[in-house]
Parts: structure tokens; sequence; C-alpha cells
């Protein structure tokens, strides 16, 4: 018999209410099939929802099976979502360099393009992770009611921040506030690492470098330059006799 979810509710009133932003660059824009007018539409598509699972997709963690399908309409934005969760890049990159607590994270907020509401809310997905494995739970985030209300079948995820009247700013992108690997990876892989660096260095483009006979390279020349004084000679006084030594009397 199956464990069924546990309940959790919002961690606040405001996780209720619906998000109001202002147009502008902090906004965050919409992909969808519904607004699909050429390939290079399209493209976009595809490549935001690259961003928003894997964060950059190189050309190796592409998947271009799924890139196919996804342009002959054989699969929905939302089956192209779950072939990238399901990914082999996924797994490696992000749940065998997170504990389950961090992997439920990091789900809850590519996919439903929101923060984990409460602790509470990470101990139930986690166990689902336990008992149903990776595809169980994926299949759990991709219908859910929160999902198909806010993404349905052809929205690409996105973080669904909001701008609230005593902040300046909104959220943090998921990114930059959740890192792809936690604390114990980053350790063994050796970052952050922190660079110190006593020399001011400046960076002259190669047009204004000095060329040869410009008397900015006059004080260089000047400073190569190590003149070879007349060094006097060195006498050992084993070999003098005293005896032969003139004193005064």
């Amino acid at each position: 018999m199956a464990i069924s979810l546990l309940t959790y509710a919002p961690s606040s009133q405001n996780s209720r209410v619906e998000g109001y932003e202002v147009g502008g660059d902090t906004q965050p824009r919409v992909f969808s099939t519904d607004n699909i007018l050429d390939s290079t539409d399209l493209d976009n598509l595809i490549e935001a929802a690259y961003r928003q699972i894997f964060f950059h997709a190189f050309q190796a963690d592409r998947e271009p099976f799924l890139e196919s399908q996804l342009r002959n309409n054989q699969i929905t934005v939302r089956d192209f979502v779950r072939g990238l969760l399901l990914s082999s890049t996924f797994y490696s990159s992000f749940y065998e360099k997170n504990s389950n607590y961090r992997f439920v994270e990091q789900c809850v907020e590519r996919v439903l393009g929101r923060s984990v509401y409460s602790e509470r809310e990470k101990i139930a997905w986690s166990i689902v992770v336990a008992t149903k494995g990776i595809q169980g739970f994926v299949d759990a985030l991709l219908e859910s009611d929160e999902y198909l209300e806010n993404f349905g079948d052809s929205i690409v995820p996105y973080q669904r921040r909001r701008v609230l009247p005593s902040r300046t700013e909104g959220e943090l992108p998921t990114n930059i506030r959740l890192p792809r690997y936690d604390e114990y990876h980053r350790s063994i892989l050796g970052f952050p690492q922190v660079v110190w660096q006593t020399q001011v260095r400046r960076f002259v483009p190669q047009e204004q470098k000095p060329t040869a006979g410009s008397p900015a390279l006059f004080l260089g020349m000047a400073r190569s330059i190590s003149p070879a004084g007349a060094t006097p000679p060195r006498v050992s006084t084993a070999n003098i006799s005293m005896a032969q030594v003139p004193y005064r009397k």
C-alpha cells in the first residue's frame, strides 16, 4: 500500500495571493506553444525549458529525440519537461549531488516555480522520492493540481516571483539562491574558490601598446641596463711576508 502524501499548508498568507508585478525586466516571460508563430519561437521555447530545468545545457546535455518529438507535435511541453527531469543529465547533476530534501527543493523550484512552503512539505515530497522513486516523484509534481492550473500542457514552467511593497526587488532567481550542488559536494569539488591577487593588473589593447622606438619604452630600457663596474682585485694575506712589510720607526 502506497503512503499518501502528507498534508501541508503555505507558510504565510502571501503565498495564497496571486502574483502582481508591474511590467518590466524582472517580470518572467511566458513561453507557450499557443503563441508559436514560426520555428524561431519554438527554438526559444525549447531554450527556455532547458534554462528552467538545467539552467544551462551544453551540446552534450541536450535531448534531440525529445526536441524532435516536440517540434512534430508528438508530445506536449509537459511531456518535454518530464523527459528533461528524467534524463541522465538531470539525474547526475541534481539527484546524485544532493540529498533527498535538497533534491525536493530543486524540483519544486524548477517545476512548480516557487519555494517549498515549509519543512513539512519538504518531508512530504522526500517520502514520495523514497517510496516511488524519481519517476513517481516527477509524475506527482507534473500531475498535481498546482502545476496544471498554472502551466497546463503548453506552458514552460517559470519562477512565479512577486514584487512585494516592502521590497525594492522581487525574489532572487532560483539558480542564484539555490546552487546546483550542496555544500558537501561543493567542498569536494573545490569551489567556490577565492583567488587573491596582490598585483593590480591592467589590460592594454594591442593597438595602444607602444611600438619599437617609442619614448614610452625608454624607462623600461633604462631599468634593464646593469652597468658592470670595476671590481678591486682581491689580495690574499697568506702569501705576504710580514718581515718585508715597511713600518714606521
